[in-house]
């Protein structure tokens, strides 16, 4: 297993749509950052969800680790829920954070304020697609059909998979 850097992130961009919309300066050395999609201000103990604005896809020979920016940290963000992105996910990522800034005073994160950092991971053995419940989170009927083409190139036994991701979802179904 390796971390992937810029040369290798950017071809995978090119192929895969990584990150959408993409430009090349949510590029951070090996990573990519992750924006936020909406202004979000959080009070001292207070839990929030942040939810990035933007699509991550994680291709199946791939794992995704996710860092916040250490600003936040330094404010007094508590971060709490996994830092793993599956191997086959596809949706915007929501981060689930606590305020336990030490002078009691409520935390704004911006929109479009750069949030999280995203490494890809080259993984090992045979995949095994992300099949949850949070496929396609936060995403509209468009950009999941953008990506349902990605998935089905790209994702071992893809028609089983999109049987389970688009049970809610019958029109799209019928469109594959």
């Amino acid at each position: 297993m390796a971390v992937v850097g810029r040369s290798e992130l950017l071809k995978l961009q090119e192929k895969y749509h990584l990150l959408h919309p993409f430009s090349e300066e949510l590029i951070d050395g090996d990573s990519f950052i992750l924006t936020v999609q909406d202004d979000v201000e959080v009070k001292y103990l207070e839990h929030k969800n942040i939810i990035s604005n933007e699509i991550v896809f994680v291709p199946v020979n791939f794992v995704a680790h996710m860092t916040a920016k250490s600003k936040f940290g330094r404010l007094g963000l508590s971060f709490l829920n996994a830092a793993k992105v599956h191997s086959g996910f596809v949706g915007r990522i929501v981060l689930e954070v606590v305020n336990l800034n030490n002078d009691h005073l409520p935390i704004l994160i911006k929109k479009g304020e750069p949030f999280m950092h995203l490494e890809y991971i080259k993984r090992e053995g045979e995949p095994y697609p992300y099949h949850g419940e949070y496929q396609f989170q936060y995403m509209n009927d468009e950009e999941i059909k953008f990506y349902l083409k990605i998935l089905k190139d790209n994702i071992p036994n893809f028609e089983h998979y999109a049987k389970f991701w688009l049970r809610n979802k019958q029109n799209l179904l019928r469109e594959l």
